[in-house]
């Protein structure tokens, strides 16, 4: 999930940095790391220098990083409706509305949060 999460918001925000990808994705900065060198390591990503700040990777999808990407979000998409479609209208009202109390408690929660 957290390689998918990446690929996700990097198709969305190319050059992003892996401090700002891991408060995307809700991951730790080091967990990012890992994630990163994996998808790196599989040719999906690249890492270069940041133009002003030499000490801030910028990170960006590759063509084989995009067309993965693209794969995994149909089959995301599929998994979804499939999903949708066991709830009838008034089911996944309420279901959204009891995950999104469950989200509010959880980030209430949070390490730092008011």
């Amino acid at each position: 999930m957290p390689q998918y999460a990446a690929l996700l918001h990097l198709d969305e925000n190319p050059g992003i940095s892996a401090a700002a990808l891991a408060r995307l994705c809700g991951v730790t900065p080091p967990t990012m790391n890992t994630v990163l060198k994996n998808l790196q390591d599989r040719g999906l990503i690249v890492r270069s220098p940041h133009e002003w700040h030499r000490n801030v990777l910028e990170t960006r999808l590759t063509d084989e990083g995009r067309a993965v990407m693209a794969e995994a979000d149909s089959a995301a998409v599929r998994v979804e409706r499939a999903l949708a479609a066991e709830f009838s209208d008034a089911e996944r009202d309420a279901l959204t509305g009891l995950l999104a109390r469950c989200v509010r408690v959880l980030e209430e929660q949070r390490p730092g949060s008011s």
